[in-house]
């Protein structure tokens, strides 16, 4: 995503034609690199499963009692019950190192931007969307769901957006939709320039509710 507007007439010039055929093309690269790994790790848990599945048989062979088979086949089924455990451990472990070396590779730290909501402490939005465009196009279009809307006024905090931009000047808008007090519908939108230096550029969108119950927008570098 650069400086040129989606759905607008303008059109991108040579520099940033390239900055952009660039980009798909690390993209691509990265994706097919990551479906290689993904597909290592599938065959390590199915073979690790395989070999926890076999185990109980083997053990069990040599067993010749109806007693002595019970008690093999518990020690067993609680051995292959923590093999099991220890392999979600290491396929979850597995999974969050794939999805930061994924965002590292898709999202490099001198284009990387990445925009978060929150609300402003006691003063909650019933908020029923957010949109965000950066430099006209639009990024991000999100309808919230009640748990979602509880996690924010529990202080929790969304990430709406992660991208690419090159460096230099830009400019964020925010749009916000919702319920005043009494039920009637708000719109808000506000906008804001930003500067993406080298490095990753943190920006956190703040909402805050007015006297009328509109939403007030403030954003902040993180």
């Amino acid at each position: 995503m650069g400086h040129f507007r989606a759905s607008s007439g303008l059109h991108r010039t040579t520099g940033e034609q390239s900055a952009a055929r660039s980009q798909m093309g690390r993209n691509e690269e990265s994706a097919s690199w990551l479906h290689c790994v993904r597909l290592l790790a599938a065959a390590i848990l199915f073979l690790s499963i395989a070999g926890a599945l076999v185990s109980p048989d083997a053990l069990a062979a040599g067993s010749k009692s109806s007693k002595t088979k019970r008690s093999a086949e518990s020690k067993v089924t609680q051995s292959l019950d923590e093999q099991v455990q220890e392999i979600k451990s290491d396929v979850l472990s597995i999974a969050a190192e794939l999805s930061n070396l994924e965002e590292r590779l898709l999202y490099p730290s001198d284009t990387h931007v990445a925009v978060f909501v929150s609300f402003e402490k006691d003063k909650t939005v019933a908020l029923d969307s957010a949109r965000i465009t950066i430099d006209g196009e639009l990024v991000a279009h999100h309808i919230y769901s009640f748990k979602e809307l509880e996690a924010l006024e529990k202080g929790g905090v969304q990430r709406i957006y992660t991208g690419n931009v090159p460096t230099g000047g830009h400019r964020l808008e925010v749009t916000v939709i919702g319920k005043r007090a009494g039920g009637k519908d708000f719109e808000a939108t506000d906008s804001f320039g930003f500067d993406k230096e080298i490095g990753p550029k943190l920006l956190g969108i703040k909402l805050a509710a007015d006297t009328s119950g509109d939403a007030t927008i403030a954003i902040e570098g993180w």
